[in-house]
């Protein structure tokens, strides 16, 4: 009975150190490949980075090119407006100084009809 009981122990404790030693195995695997996804999600998130980093640049490069082309356009514009005020301005000035000369020949037939018609009265 001790013989079998010592060899029933015997056997406890080779499969104890049986378990032991695959739950160590698993262990490591696990810690190997808990090691590997580290590594992957660290080498996709510096990925990811790069990626938003270059499309942040992309669109930053964007907005000052549109930023860049409205200004031109404005400037544009507002020398376009110039030219537009300042020949508004000529055209006005030139209309003033025809009103004026009309002005002028109005009042000198008005004068040289009053002078002719007092002059056949009298």
């Amino acid at each position: 009975m001790q013989k079998s009981e010592m060899l029933q122990e015997s056997n406890i404790s080779k499969f104890k150190s049986q378990v032991q030693s695959s739950q160590e195995n698993h262990f490591s695997l696990l810690q190997r490949e808990t090691e590997k996804l580290r590594g992957d999600i660290d080498k996709m998130r510096s990925e990811l980075k790069y990626e938003i980093d270059k499309v942040t640049a992309g669109q930053r490069l964007d907005l000052n090119l549109e930023r860049g082309r409205i200004r031109d356009e404005l400037a544009k514009q507002n020398e376009e407006t110039t030219e537009l005020t300042t020949k508004l301005d000529k055209e006005i000035h030139s209309l003033k100084a025809q009103l004026e000369a009309a002005k002028y020949d109005v009042i000198k037939y008005c004068i040289g009809t009053i002078v002719s018609m007092s002059s056949s009265t009298a």
